[in-house]
């Protein structure tokens, strides 16, 4: 395994060693907590939160799409584990309580991802997902996806997707990124390879990682971007309420 770290000095500004430093800081103390056996990448922040490079975990001697398709696989097994993570701890009612006006929930929002990913690895490139999903099928309900039925629990539906995603895995690890695959719901545009839906896929989930970690903040003020890494400054909770003030005072001064 080898340790790459990158960062794009002509992004740091004016004040370039001191940004750089930070991030250095930053994440030779986070090295303490990252499982260095595994594959896996990170974007490198500036203090204003703007990329400025990449950290990654990856094999030696591997060929360059290999290294691609790893570093994007790592990229979604991050956000499968950060989804999980949100509903760590958490009671049957508060996994599921919609948080939103448009009914956003925790366990609903896994499901979700599950669901789209055992269709975009597995119809899609004719490795079809070998489980019935009857909130998928064309006479379900609107939304049905998105929420967890009656006869649903915390437990089963971390299964379905944890089984969702090792047949994921599978056709990841079996296929190159050119292999062709199609996407009937995309009509004219639906002949892709695989490059193109872990692409997509990997913003997906992403997008729907963040919303779970808006949701998990607003049930019991648990937040951070992971087991590992937390991603926030390490204030107290008078620090951070200072700072939420300071946030309030601000925008109730705007134009």
């Amino acid at each position: 395994m080898r340790l790459t770290l990158e960062i794009d000095l002509d992004t740091l500004g004016p004040d370039a060693a001191a940004e750089a430093g930070r991030a250095l800081r930053y994440w030779a103390g986070a090295l303490g907590q990252m499982d260095l056996t595994a594959p896996a990448a990170f974007p490198l922040m500036d203090s204003s939160y703007q990329e400025i490079g990449s950290i990654a975990v990856e094999s030696a001697g591997v060929t360059p799409e290999r290294d691609v398709k790893a570093h994007l696989h790592s990229y979604l097994q991050r956000q499968h584990e950060a989804l999980l993570w949100k509903i760590d701890g958490l009671g049957e009612r508060d996994a599921r309580w919609p948080m939103t006006a448009t009914g956003t929930n925790l366990l609903g929002l896994i499901k979700h991802v599950a669901t789209v990913e055992a269709e975009y690895f597995g119809l899609v490139f004719d490795r079809p997902f070998p489980e019935v999903m009857p909130w998928s099928a064309e006479d379900a309900e609107d939304n049905a996806d998105m929420w967890a039925a009656p006869e649903e629990s915390i437990e089963s539906v971390r299964e379905f997707a944890v089984r969702v995603w090792a047949h994921a895995d599978d056709t990841i690890e079996a296929l190159g990124l050119d292999a062709r695959g199609h996407v009937p719901w995309w009509g004219d545009r639906g002949d892709v390879t695989l490059g193109q839906v872990l692409v997509h896929v990997v913003a997906e989930v992403a997008r729907h990682a963040g919303h779970a970690d808006i949701v998990r903040e607003l049930i019991d003020g648990a937040a951070g971007l992971s087991t590992r890494i937390s991603n926030l400054p390490e204030g107290d909770a008078q620090w951070w309420a200072d700072y939420v003030e300071k946030l309030k005072q601000v925008a109730s001064a705007a134009r």
